[in-house]
């Protein structure tokens, strides 16, 4: 009959499914939203701890190519001082892991979106981490305490396997 399956088949047809539901939620999760924009750009590097003042204005100013450079030496990638597709990928990996592991260890109400902006929701959930650590609120996640977030959202019981922010090496001078 035409719409007997063997169990072979339908062992294959599982598996398809599974993979395939694997490699779009992956890919889900890498793919960034879109380009940042210059002020959105600025705002990641200054939240991840770099020497860069936000404005609009284009990406080319002396300082802000130079801490994109710093950004690209510390995470090992091409280094150009230019925000192209392969830094702003790393850098919205970056801002979505911390995002996921803010949510994780200091379970913010409501949750932060696991998106690629570092914006005013995201700098209030980092102070109020820094809070939980007593330590200065700043708002700025450098890496020192997305260091000290990873290992704790690692310990968590609550969630086997968090998601790393990428480290950089060696450690970018501000």
């Amino acid at each position: 009959m035409w719409c007997e399956f063997s169990k072979k088949n339908i062992f294959v047809a599982a598996t398809c499914v599974i993979v395939s539901g694997v490699a779009v939620s992956s890919t889900v999760w890498a793919a960034r939203q879109r380009n940042y924009t210059p002020r959105e750009f600025r705002s990641v590097l200054y939240g991840l701890g770099y020497n860069v003042a936000v404005s609009e204005a284009p990406l080319t100013d002396a300082q802000t190519k130079k801490a994109i450079r710093e950004f690209q030496r510390g995470y090992k990638i091409g280094i150009d001082g230019i925000a192209g597709s392969e830094t702003q990928n790393l850098a919205a990996e970056i801002v979505k892991s911390l995002k996921y592991n803010l949510n994780l260890v200091s379970n913010p109400d409501p949750k932060l979106t696991l998106n690629q902006f570092y914006g005013p929701r995201t700098q209030e959930v980092v102070k109020e981490y820094q809070e939980q650590l007593n330590i200065e609120q700043s708002g700025i996640a450098d890496l020192a305490l997305r260091q000290k977030l990873n290992q704790q959202a690692k310990d968590n019981p609550e969630q086997p396997s968090p998601t790393p922010t990428p480290s950089p090496s060696p450690t970018p001078v501000i």
